[in-house]
């Protein structure tokens, strides 16, 4: 089998800004490629503005694709959709899900519009919008279309109307796209990392955020400044739990059955990661689907899909060799380097 692995490597050069936090360090890709050698020769596909070339020359049995894009709020639908142009298979979500869940106001009126539990919000497009928002405080903004913590920081979380006002211009001017105002979520934050299609599919151990273990005074909010500043090889920020302590089972069940929702009302396929935050009702509600979820292989590193996985029994080359497999099944009905494939773990963990 020829396995394309598509994916964006993040420059050399050092970038003081959040530009590339999507992106990936060329020790993950290089972590990616051995596990996927299980099942045969794989085919680096970068891609950059001549990928549609690369895929199209290589012609891989099929694409691994954990590549974020490069342009556009569409960007992680490129992959994919020029893999379903060439009729060449590929694991993960399709274009639309990829689209929709990287829009984070389509993520929630889909979710909303499908009963599922999430903040009250409103997409801001210029400075107007925010007269007359029907929203009380406080209120968190972000982003409408970014991933991996960028543009998510501490002071986004708005106590009242002149915090509000300093940050979504801010933000529009930053980002160049609409900005999105939810009420705040002030209960406990999981993220659900979710394996399987149709009729078996299966979450992971819950993975729970200690926000004690952030700076004094920070606000509960696992953002840019957590994930990428105060977070580092030196001084690592045990912000993770998993399983989670001090949590009831219900909780966590419901958490699972929200995020099963969320998985399915967008049409995941194969893998993702779903946050999920307690609102003041102790609801779970979805935060945001990751369909393309980080993958960090260091366990010293804080990378919740990898996290997960271990506490299931997976070792970091089982959690991608586990993908292909799932991928593979959905695509043609049948198993993927079956004799070649160490046993998968069967853990109690794992939720059906």
């Amino acid at each position: 089998m020829r396995i394309g692995l598509a994916y964006n490597e993040k420059p050399d050069a050092h970038d003081a800004s959040d530009a590339y936090a999507e992106w990936d360090d060329p020790s993950t890709i290089d972590a990616v490629d051995q596990a996927l050698s299980l099942f045969g020769t794989v085919v680096r596909l970068e891609a950059d503005e001549f990928f549609p070339q690369k895929l199209s020359l290589a012609r891989p049995d099929v694409v691994f694709n954990m590549a974020e894009g490069l342009h556009g709020p569409c960007r992680e639908s490129h992959v994919p959709a020029l893999c379903e142009y060439l009729n060449i298979p590929y694991t993960g979500s399709d274009p639309l899900t990829l689209a929709l869940t990287l829009h984070k106001g389509r993520t929630k009126e889909i979710l909303a519009y499908r009963g599922v539990p999430t903040a009250p919000f409103r997409v801001i497009d210029t400075v107007a919008d925010l007269e007359r928002l029907p929203l009380p405080f406080p209120l968190f903004v972000k982003p409408v279309a970014e991933g991996s913590g960028k543009g998510v920081f501490i002071n986004n979380l708005c106590e009242n109307p002149a915090q509000l006002a300093e940050r979504v211009p801010f933000l529009l001017d930053r980002y160049s796209q609409p900005v999105i105002v939810e009420t705040y979520l002030p209960g406990p934050e999981f993220t659900v990392a979710i394996l399987g299609n149709n009729g078996d599919v299966r979450c992971l151990p819950i993975v729970a955020f200690d926000f004690a273990t952030l700076p004094r005074g920070a606000p509960p909010v696992y953002g840019y400044e957590a994930k990428w500043i105060w977070d580092t090889p030196e001084h690592p920020l045990a912000i993770f739990q998993c399983p989670p302590t001090g949590v009831t089972e219900s909780l966590c069940r419901e958490t699972e059955r929200v995020a099963l929702d969320a998985y399915r009302a967008l049409g995941c396929r194969d893998w993702c990661r779903i946050d999920v935050r307690v609102d003041r009702f102790g609801v779970p509600n979805v935060v945001e689907l990751n369909p393309l979820p980080g993958i960090i292989p260091d366990p010293a590193m804080n990378s919740c899909f990898p996290k997960a996985a271990r506490v299931a029994g997976y070792t970091y080359d089982g959690l991608i060799q586990e993908v292909i497999r799932i991928a593979w099944r959905r695509i043609t009905g049948r198993d993927v380097g079956a004799q070649h494939a160490a046993p998968l773990p069967t853990p109690a963990a794992l939720s059906a």
